[in-house]
């Protein structure tokens, strides 16, 4: 182990730039059966107090979402990986 790290708040910027777009579009790979797709391909059953997720192919929950009034709670453990399509950085002139 090495202790050349940093804490956590060295996520918050790249995390911030990450979900600041559309997660609808990311593609994510089910932990259970491996089938990818966008997220918004999901099966959403929101007739609750929050939010869960299934695979469309074989219906394993992939994710979580559970909103406060001031804080949400986001569970992906059925997430292999999220690919984020982000936008170019604009040139400056």
């Amino acid at each position: 182990m090495s202790d050349l790290y940093t804490d956590g708040n060295a996520l918050a910027g790249p995390l911030t730039e990450i979900f600041a777009v559309d997660m609808s579009m990311a593609k994510g790979t089910c932990a259970s059966c491996g089938d990818q797709g966008m997220l918004a391909q999901l099966h959403v059953y929101d007739h609750a107090p929050g939010m869960v997720a299934r695979c469309p192919n074989c219906q394993e929950v992939n994710m979580r979402l559970v909103r406060g009034p001031d804080r949400a709670w986001l569970d992906l453990r059925g997430v292999v990986s999220l690919e984020i399509p982000l936008a170019a950085p604009t040139e400056r002139a």
